[in-house]
């Protein structure tokens, strides 16, 4: 029995360093491992579906503008001045809903972006997302499933123009209790619905989904990732004239979402950044049209400018074939000039026979004397006796007795 007992102390204990080792260190690292469990783990079975959650939110499709409505409600694409108008107003309706009944709800993806460049929505986007936690969300599910908010516009003036007057829908998907992705038909966790056109918010939740191997790491269903530190607290801001929250790294999670880029970027989807009205404004037809004659200039100037360094290339490749053929041809003609490869000399050829030794200049020869048979010698001429050689005493006698004899001796000559 004791045996046994510690066998499984031995396991459970193996269990627990084998789990400690394998905890990712980075943030990155631990996305990448729940990413990697969450797409392989099948999906959960249920009574209703034997292959998981079916779809619960349809859209039209068709389109990629007739897949932001709900099927239910959609009535057509609308305009893209109503549509502007449908979202600042069902956001104003989403987050006075929210403060009214004292949940928590923040910004999300493309909608916290808007937020960043000017506490509005992006005009061109179509979609509006928020997040909640998994027990708000439950919450949500529990008390306000199916809820239909009446909304009456805050700025409305009933002596000039007539109030905003509005219903939405909050409609929470009964797949929540499933914090897995499981199959993918899911992965939004509710909607706020403007059951007039069909446009809604998107409302998914975060959990931690996987709180062995990453403690303190919230997830949603379409493996977005955020640490608790990122989130928390919640900074209070405003957003289309309304109180709204953000995320406390609101900085860092957009730049890893929608990279640096996003963040600087002035003109996008056919809209540009006005820094002096601190709005994104939609270009007109002509700026659109001058715009794409520029693109096109700039493609053609592009291509003109590749077709030309490719000449220049080609140009700079056919001379230096041109000068090594050249230096092949020279080289070939001095090897036949020199077939057994004999140095040439280039100096100017000696004057006179060649050196026997190979060193040196040649002398040339002088010619044999002839001496005839009997013949006397010739006289030698006269010459006028030496003084110095009548008196060889002299030279072994010192400078000054040499100079007295001298001068005597020319008395006696004279």
């Amino acid at each position: 029995m004791k045996l046994q007992l510690i066998l499984l102390s031995l396991t459970f204990l193996s269990d627990l360093f084998v789990e400690a080792s394998i905890i990712p260190r980075s943030f990155a690292e631990v996305k990448a491992r729940l990413e990697s469990r969450r797409r392989k783990k099948k999906p959960a079975a249920t009574p209703v579906d034997e292959d998981g959650w079916p779809k619960y939110f349809h859209e039209p499709g068709g389109s990629q503008l007739a897949n932001h409505y709900d099927s239910r409600y959609e009535h057509g694409i609308l305009t893209y001045e109503d549509k502007q108008d449908t979202q600042v107003h069902m956001m104003r309706a989403y987050l006075d809903f929210f403060k009214k009944n004292g949940i928590e709800t923040w910004l999300a993806h493309g909608t916290l972006l808007g937020w960043w460049w000017n506490g509005k929505m992006l005009p061109w986007d179509w979609d509006i997302d928020t997040q909640v936690s998994g027990p708000t969300l439950m919450y949500l599910g529990t008390h306000f499933n199916g809820s239909i908010y009446d909304y009456t516009s805050a700025d409305s003036d009933p002596g000039f123009t007539p109030p905003i007057e509005r219903q939405y829908l909050l409609d929470v998907n009964p797949a929540i209790v499933e914090r897995d992705r499981g199959n993918g038909n899911n992965v939004i966790d509710a909607r706020w619905i403007d059951i007039r056109n069909g446009l809604y918010i998107d409302v998914t939740g975060l959990s931690e989904t996987e709180p062995s191997i990453a403690p303190g790491v919230w997830s949603c269903k379409n493996l977005h990732h955020y640490k608790t530190t990122d989130l928390y607290p919640m900074r209070e801001s405003m957003y289309e004239g309304v109180v709204a929250k953000v995320p406390y790294a609101y900085d860092r999670i957009l730049a890893e979402e929608y990279m640096e880029k996003a963040l600087v970027i002035t003109e996008y989807e056919g809209h540009k950044w006005h820094p002096e009205l601190k709005e994104w404004v939609k270009k007109t037809p002509a700026e659109i049209k001058q715009e794409r004659l520029d693109r096109q200039q700039a493609k053609i100037k592009k291509q003109q400018e590749k077709e030309e360094r490719k000449r220049l290339k080609e140009e700079k490749e056919k001379a230096e074939q041109e000068a090594k053929e050249r230096e092949e041809n020279e080289a070939k003609e001095a090897k036949e000039e020199n077939p057994e490869g004999e140095k040439k000399d280039d100096t100017e050829p000696m004057i006179g026979p060649e050196p026997e030794d190979g060193h040196g200049i040649k002398e040339p020869e002088k010619e044999p004397i002839k001496v005839k048979r009997d013949a006397k010698p010739e006289p030698e001429p006269e010459t006028e006796p030496d003084l110095e050689d009548e008196l060889p005493v002299l030279e072994k006698e010192s400078s000054g007795l040499k100079h007295l004899r001298r001068r005597a001796l020319d008395k006696d000559l004279r």
